[in-house]
């Protein structure tokens, strides 16, 4: 692997911005992420650079990862959310415990596959910082129609819990856990 796999600096809100635009360019985006490009290209500066700041290096209640490729180009993005017991997730639901939440999982489609290898050292990176915060378990939703996504969450060790989350269209989202050994 050529890449780099670091947590972002908070003065990185451009690179952020175009990681995402281009992840809600992808062909399967509308199943994978709760926005859309346009929703996403329409936000102010303002919210790029808070966003940013949120997800840095020595934030604590969430961080966000990405592989920088030797030509200085993010080639993808991984972000851990801590989820405090009680609060409330995405789906409006309340979160029974203390946990993390991987969201924002994107790789570009040239840095994509097994040989790769930045989708598996992304997630080694989110799964390494998640248990050294104290957090024992972790979590993320893959949508039904996403057989990609949900095989290569099956491979990193993830396991179907059987909870599930209907959207707006009908569809389900399916939640996936891993634990700390």
């Amino acid at each position: 692997m050529n890449h780099v796999i670091r947590s972002i600096r908070s003065d990185e809100w451009a690179e952020v911005r175009e990681l995402r635009l281009a992840a809600l360019r992808d062909p399967v985006a509308h199943i994978a992420f709760l926005e859309t490009y346009e929703e996403a290209a329409a936000r102010p500066e303002g919210f790029w650079r808070e966003r940013a700041a949120g997800a840095a290096q020595g934030a604590a209640e969430r961080r966000q990862f990405v592989a920088v490729g030797e030509d200085g180009v993010w080639g993808g993005s991984v972000t851990v959310l801590v989820e405090e017991a009680g609060s409330r997730d995405f789906f409006g639901g309340v979160v029974e415990r203390r946990q993390g939440h991987l969201v924002g999982v994107y790789v570009r489609p040239e840095h994509r596959g097994s040989g790769a290898g930045v989708t598996g050292a992304l997630f080694d990176a989110a799964l390494e910082w998640a248990w050294e915060s104290g957090l024992g378990r972790l979590r993320l939703f893959v949508h039904e129609k996403n057989s990609r996504a949900e095989a290569f969450y099956r491979k990193a060790g993830f396991v179907p819990t059987g909870v599930s989350v209907t959207g707006d269209t009908g569809e389900r989202e399916l939640e996936y856990v891993i634990s700390r050994a």
